[in-house]
């Protein structure tokens, strides 16, 4: 790093809890080919919709209710 370059008086970002975290999720096709389609209609990036989408399951509280069949 160059010497011209004081970082002795900086300070941490003070947004960076607001930033957004990169992860790795295995999401079958189908479901992504839904969120494009439906991110086309509204004219928002599908990643944006599906955050959005799982922000509002975050804050509801929403649970998943899975019903299992018995093979026959």
């Amino acid at each position: 790093m160059r010497k011209e370059y004081d970082f002795s008086k900086s300070r941490k970002n003070p947004y960076a809890k607001a930033l957004k975290k990169q992860i790795t999720i295995r999401i079958e096709e189908p479901t992504i080919d839904y969120f494009k389609d439906l991110s086309e209609e509204m004219g928002i990036p599908y990643q944006s919709l599906i955050n959005l989408y799982l922000r509002d399951c975050a804050q509801s509280k929403r649970k998943l209710s899975l019903h299992w069949r018995k093979a026959s």
